[in-house]
């Protein structure tokens, strides 16, 4: 009698608690498991590394698939990812998440993945119930349908809630051994990490997508307003993460750091524009991109001031220089380290331009 045929599955795997477990019930029931975690560059987690918060830190995704000793694959899907968040078919959610085409996307990435390197299916953590965009029954019914895979995508925290896949037809997993999981809270899965005795994961917060962010929805809003999708970039995509984000009088963007880690990713951005700091008190680093006009550059000397030490005193000194790339000859080289002295802008004021 031939050996018998060795199971194996691919899963989605964001390092969260729902797909930690998913991923490990498939590999109590002697499933080969090879995790996929798609960067579409929306990621907090970028973020953090770029400023400093979370550097060294593996990813939520890394550290579960080296807890589950499982392959993890990463796949950088930025440039395909980017028309379904401005265009989602399905819509958005509280922000600007496309979720349910980000689901459809995301598994259509998975099928091809699995078929090209001859895995049986395709599991997820998803939980019927759970997210009220995109985790109820109609939907993840159109998910399964739309990617492509009816019948070859399993949730194994719900699987007893839904009707019975391929693979528990066919005798490649244990029904009875899958769950029936549903609903918002979380009691059932900390329960069930408790059993497996996995202890290090991330708490619920809504997810590390940039998307779910109703602040940064906004700001990408703007953007798209006075930017066009076509400026839209890896490089502006972070950008727009960073630090407290203003539109002058005139349109122009001012972006201002928070602390330390911002004002030197500020300084180090690299993108046509000028950089302003308090001379004589601290203060921010103060982003202005493009080709300001000088009142603008006022504009945004007064606001670096008003968030220095020096927002008290009557007159600041800011100092202006060009930042990245810069036409030879052009007024800004001639004013290279010029330092204004400005009214610092009250923050009523600014408060009035945030983004």
């Amino acid at each position: 009698m031939g050996k018998k045929e060795q199971i194996k599955a691919v899963g989605l795997l964001s390092g969260g608690l729902d797909s930690t477990l998913a991923a490990r019930i498939m590999l109590e029931q002697g499933i080969k498991v090879t995790a996929l975690h798609f960067r579409t560059d929306f990621s907090f987690i970028k973020r953090n590394r770029a400023v400093g918060r979370g550097a060294i830190r593996p990813s939520d995704a890394e550290r579960a698939a080296a807890m589950l000793e499982v392959d993890l694959e990463v796949i950088d899907v930025f440039d395909e990812y980017l028309p379904l968040v401005l265009h989602p078919r399905y819509g958005y959610g509280s922000g600007m998440n496309p979720c349910v085409d980000c689901r459809i996307f995301l598994l259509r990435k998975a099928k091809t993945w699995m078929e090209s390197h001859g895995y049986h299916f395709v599991f997820t953590g998803e939980v019927v119930g759970q997210r009220p965009k995109s985790q109820m029954r109609p939907t993840l019914n159109t998910v399964e349908r739309e990617s492509g895979l009816r019948g070859y995508l399993l949730r194994p925290l719900s699987a007893r809630l839904l009707k019975p896949t391929v693979p528990e037809q066919r005798d490649w997993v244990d029904r009875e051994k899958l769950y029936a999981i549903g609903g918002r809270g979380r009691k059932a899965q900390i329960a069930l990490a408790e059993q497996f005795g996995i202890t290090d994961y991330p708490q619920p917060s809504g997810g590390c997508c940039y998307l779910i962010d109703r602040t940064y929805s906004r700001r990408l809003r703007d953007f798209l307003a006075h930017e066009g999708a076509e400026a839209l970039t890896h490089e502006q995509v972070q950008l727009l993460a960073v630090g407290r984000h203003l539109r002058l009088p005139s349109g122009r963007k001012v972006i201002i750091g928070r602390r330390e880690r911002e004002n030197e990713y500020l300084e180090t951005f690299g993108a046509e524009g000028v950089l302003l700091t308090t001379v004589d008190h601290p203060g921010p680093t103060t982003l202005v991109p493009g080709r300001p006009a000088r009142e603008e550059i006022e504009l945004a000397g007064r606001i670096t001031a008003g968030y220095s030490d020096g927002r008290g005193m009557p007159a600041v000194h800011v100092e202006v220089r060009p930042d990245g790339e810069q036409e030879a000859g052009s007024k800004m080289q001639d004013a290279r380290c010029e330092v204004l002295t400005v009214k610092p802008m009250v923050r009523e004021e600014i408060r009035a331009l945030m983004v």
